[in-house]
C-alpha cells in the first residue's frame, strides 16, 4: 500500500504502522533504475510513480532465496528495516510459527482512488538480469479490471517462480540460474566443452604470471616457454588434488597474483645484480623455489593444525576486500607504463578486451555468451594478428637495424632511435616456438635443488597467510554459487592445508610461484553457470596433457610483451574489482565499513611509497626498468638496524600493499565495534548441520572413504 493510505487515525501514513518511524520514500533515481537498497534507508515497499501497493494479509511474509549475499542456507526474508508487504520486522518476530487463519480486513481505500481487491499467496517472482543472475522484481504489478497483472510498460522481464522450501531442502532456488551443481554430472560431450571453455575463460590468469617474472630474472625464450609448461602441468595435478581433497568445490588452482610482488621482491635483490645471464635465472628461481617450499610448508600447518579456524574469525569480507583488491592496484607502475612501449597494439588491445567484456557481453551465440566469456583470447588473438601483419607488411622494418641484436650492442644513432619500437612491435623477435621441443615432461628440482634463505623464506610466509585469506573469500563465494550450503570451518581448513602441500609441489616444480586458489574462478563459474566439479577435473587432465606437448609451452611464451602488459591491466582491474566485491557480503554503506576500507586502501598505496621514495642508494649502479623501481627498494628502506636480515624482512613486507591494507584491516574490524550484520562475518556451516542434512555431507565429503580417517581430527573434517 503506497504511503498515501490512510491509517485507523484518518492520517496519511503506513499501513500496519510501523513501530517506529515510516521509510522514506526511494529518491528520483532510485524510482528510474529501480534500485532496491539491501541496507540502507529506503523502504521496498514504495514502487514507482502511478503504481498501486496491494494489501495484503498479515500472515504474508515473502521469502527469496539469498543467491549471492546470503549466509544462511534457509529461506529468509530480505533484511530491511522498512515495511515491506504491509509488514515490519518486528512484526514479523512477535508472530507464533504457526500460521493463523485469521486476516486484517485490508483498510477502505481514499475517495477517489481505485479499489483493489487483497492479493492471495503467490510465489515470489525474480527477474534474470543481463548477467543471468536472478534478480528482485521491481515492485508489485498492478492489477487491472480483471484481475490480471499488467507489466510496466517498455519492460521485459523473464519471472522464475521461487517456492517456500524447508530445512532439509537442497536448496535449488539458490542456484536456479546454474546449468549444473557441484554433484552434477553432464555428459561427455557437455564436460568436455564446457572443460574446455573454462579454462580458456581462465587464460591470462594462468601464463601470465610466468610471462612477466621469467624475463625479470633474464631468462631467455626457452626458459619462458619451460616455465608456462611447468605452470600448466602444477595447475593440472594441484586442481585435480584440490577438488579431489580439498575444499572439493570447482576451484582451479594455479599461479595467483598474490605471489608476484613478493617474487618480484626476490627477484630484484640486490646481491642478484652480479649474475647475469642463464646462471641468473637458474639461481634466482632456486631461491623462490627454496622460499615457496618454507612458505608453504607453513601454510600447510596452518591448515591441517586447525589454526585456520582461529584465523576466520578474524578474517571478514571488510578484511578481504581491501586485502585482494590491494593486490590489483600495487602493480600500476607496470601495467600502461609498458603498454607505452607500443601504443598502437597495447591500446587496441586494452579496447577489445573492454568491448568484448562490456559491450558486447549481452551477445549470445549457441546461447553462450561468447564474448563475454572468451574476451581474453578473442582480444589477444586479433591483437596478436593485426601485429603479425604489420610486422610482414614493414612497418616496424628499418634498413640497417635488426630486432635481435641487443641493445647494449647497436652502435648506430639511426637504429639505437628505433630498437624499442623493434623490440616491443614486432611479434617475430621471440624464438620460443622454434627452439620449444615437441614433447617435454616438467620433472621436479628440474632448475637445481632449491636454495633456503630465512628472509626471503619468512616474506613467503607471511604472503602465504595473504593466499589463505584470498581462498578463504573465493570458497565462500563460490559455494553460494554451486553447494547447498557453505562448507564448515574444518572443510575450509582442511582446504588451506592442502593448498600448502599443493604449494609445496609447486616448489619442487619450479613455476617460479606458489600455487592457489585463483579469485577469477568465481566470476568464470558465474559467467559460465558451471559448476560441476567434473568439468573442471577433466580440464586439469586436458591441461596436464598440454604441458607435455613443449610447442605449446613456446607458442605461449610468444606471445609479444605488450600485450602480456595490456591483458594484465584488465586482469589487475578486474582482480581489484572481484576484491571489492565481497563488500557485498557485509554492510557496504556502512561508516564503519566505509572508513575501514577506505584507510586500508589509502595506506596500501601510501606507505609503500612512502618506503619507495628512498629509492636505490646512490652507490650502486642498479640499472633496471621503471616498473621494477618499486620492488627494489626494499632492501634500501628506512628500517635501518644491526641486522641487515631483519632490515630485508621489514622493508621488504612494509613495501608490499597487500601487506599493509591486511594489517589496518584486520586490526580495525576486529577492535571497532559493529554487529555481525554490519560486518558481515562470514557463516559457516556446522557439524551438526552436516548430520542433519545429507546433501551438505555428500557435497564436502572425501571420496573413497578418506574422510574416516579424519574423523579424530574434528577440526578438518566435516
Amino acid at each position: 500500500m503506497s504511503s498515501s493510505d490512510p491509517k485507523p487515525g484518518g492520517k496519511p501514513g503506513q499501513w500496519p504502522p510501523a513501530p517506529e518511524s515510516a521509510a522514506m520514500p526511494p529518491s528520483s533515481w532510485a524510482k528510474k533504475t529501480g534500485f532496491r537498497p539491501k541496507f540502507s534507508g529506503e523502504t521496498t515497499a514504495a514502487t514507482d510513480s502511478g503504481q498501486l501497493s496491494l494489501p495484503v494479509r498479515a500472515r504474508q511474509q515473502e521469502t527469496q532465496p539469498d543467491l549471492e549475499a546470503g549466509h544462511q542456507a534457509r529461506l529468509r526474508p530480505p533484511p530491511v528495516s522498512a515495511v515491506t508487504n504491509g509488514e515490519t520486522d518486528k512484526d514479523k518476530k512477535e508472530k507464533p510459527p504457526p500460521p493463523t487463519t485469521t486476516t486484517i480486513p485490508p483498510p477502505q481505500p481514499p475517495p477517489g482512488s481505485v479499489a483493489v481487491p487483497p492479493v492471495k499467496d503467490q510465489p515470489v517472482k525474480r527477474r534474470r538480469d543481463s548477467d543471468g543472475v536472478v534478480a528482485r522484481s521491481n515492485g508489485p504489478d498492478v492489477a487491472n479490471g480483471s484481475g490480471d497483472p499488467v507489466r510496466r510498460p517498455g519492460r521485459i522481464e523473464e519471472t522464475v517462480e521461487v517456492l517456500p522450501q524447508s530445512m532439509d531442502d537442497d536448496l535449488v532456488a539458490r542456484n536456479l540460474h546454474m546449468k549444473y551443481g557441484l554433484r552434477d554430472t553432464p555428459g561427455l560431450v557437455p564436460i568436455g566443452f564446457y572443460g574446455l571453455q573454462h579454462y580458456l575463460s581462465m587464460l591470462g590468469s594462468l601464463i601470465l604470471v610466468p610471462l612477466v617474472i621469467v624475463p625479470a630474472m633474464g631468462g631467455s625464450h626457452e626458459d619462458i616457454a619451460n616455465v608456462v609448461s611447468t605452470v600448466l602441468f602444477v595447475c593440472g595435478i594441484t586442481t585435480l588434488l584440490h577438488t579431489s581433497f580439498g575444499s572439493r568445490l570447482p576451484l582451479i588452482q594455479g599461479p595467483s597474483f598474490v605471489f608476484l610482488a613478493p617474487a618480484l621482491a626476490i627477484i630484484n635483490s640486490p646481491e642478484f645484480q652480479g649474475l647475469n645471464g642463464n646462471n641468473n635465472f637458474k639461481h634466482i628461481m632456486r631461491e623462490l623455489q627454496g622460499a615457496i617450499i618454507i612458505g608453504s610448508a607453513f601454510q600447510a600447518v596452518l591448515g591441517y593444525s586447525g589454526l585456520m579456524s582461529l584465523i576466520l574469525r578474524l578474517v571478514n569480507p571488510v578484511v578481504v576486500a581491501p586485502t585482494i583488491a590491494a593486490v590489483g592496484l600495487s602493480f600500476y607502475s607496470y601495467g600502461f607504463p609498458l603498454v607505452g612501449k607500443c601504443l598502437e597494439i597495447g591500446v587496441v588491445q586494452i579496447l577489445l578486451v573492454i568491448i568484448f567484456a562490456l559491450y558486447l557481453r549481452k551477445i549470445s551465440v549457441l546461447s553462450h555468451r561468447i564474448f563475454l566469456i572468451y574476451a581474453v583470447p578473442l582480444s589477444l588473438a586479433i591483437t596478436w594478428a593485426a601485429a603479425f601483419l604489420l610486422t610482414e607488411t614493414g612497418a616496424y622494418t628499418y634498413k640497417g637495424c635488426d630486432p635481435n641484436v641487443p641493445v647494449s650492442n647497436v652502435v648506430s644513432s639511426h637504429c639505437r632511435k628505433y630498437m624499442t619500437r623493434m623490440k616491443y612491435c614486432r611479434v617475430d623477435t621471440s624464438h620460443a616456438l622454434s627452439s620449444a621441443p615437441w614433447f617435454r615432461f616438467p620433472y621436479p628440482l628440474q632448475w637445481g635443488v632449491p636454495i633456503f634463505s630465512w628472509k626471503m623464506a619468512f616474506v613467503m610466509c607471511v604472503v602465504s597467510i595473504i593466499a589463505s585469506v584470498d581462498s578463504v573469500g573465493s570458497y565462500h563465494a563460490s559455494s553460494l554459487l554451486v553447494a547447498s550450503r557453505p562448507p564448515t570451518r574444518g572443510v575450509v581448513s582442511r582446504a588451506i592445508g592442502l593448498e600448502g602441500f599443493t604449494s609445496v609441489l609447486a616448489g619442487l616444480w619450479g613455476p617460479g610461484t606458489g600455487s592457489t586458489t585463483l579469485t577469477e574462478n568465481v566470476h568464470t563459474i558465474a559467467v559460465t553457470k558451471m559448476g560441476s566439479r567434473r568439468v573442471v577435473e577433466l580440464g586439469a587432465c586436458v591441461l596436464v596433457i598440454f604441458s607435455l606437448v613443449g610447442k605449446v609451452g613456446g607458442f605461449l611464451a610468444s606471445i609479444p610483451q605488450v600485450m602480456v602488459a595490456s591483458l594484465l591491466c584488465f586482469m589487475w582491474a578486474m582482480f581489484t574489482a572481484l576484491g571489492l566485491s565481497n563488500l557485498r557480503y557485509s554492510e557496504a554503506g556502512s561508516s564503519r565499513n566505509i572508513i575501514i576500507v577506505g584507510l586500508a586502501l589509502f595506506f596500501s598505496l601510501s606507505v609503500p611509497a612512502y618506503f619507495q621514495q628512498y629509492g636505490i642508494s646512490p652507490n650502486s649502479n642498479l640499472s633496471v626498468p621503471s616498473y621494477y623501481q618499486p620492488y627494489i627498494v626494499s632492501s634500501h628502506g628506512p628500517f635501518k638496524s644491526q641486522y641487515k636480515g631483519l632490515n630485508y624482512v621489514m622493508n621488504t613486507l612494509l613495501s608490499m600493499n597487500m601487506v599493509v591494507a591486511f594489517i589496518i584491516a584486520v586490526i580495525l574490524d576486529n577492535t571497532v565495534p559493529g554487529s555481525k550484520q554490519e560486518r558481515g562475518v562470514y557463516v559457516w556451516s556446522d557439524s551438526e548441520t552436516a548430520t542433519r542434512e545429507p546433501a551438505l555431507a555428500k557435497d564436502y565429503e572425501l571420496p573413497f572413504r578418506v574422510g574416516r580417517f579424519f574423523r579424530w581430527v574434528k577440526w578438518v573434517g566435516i
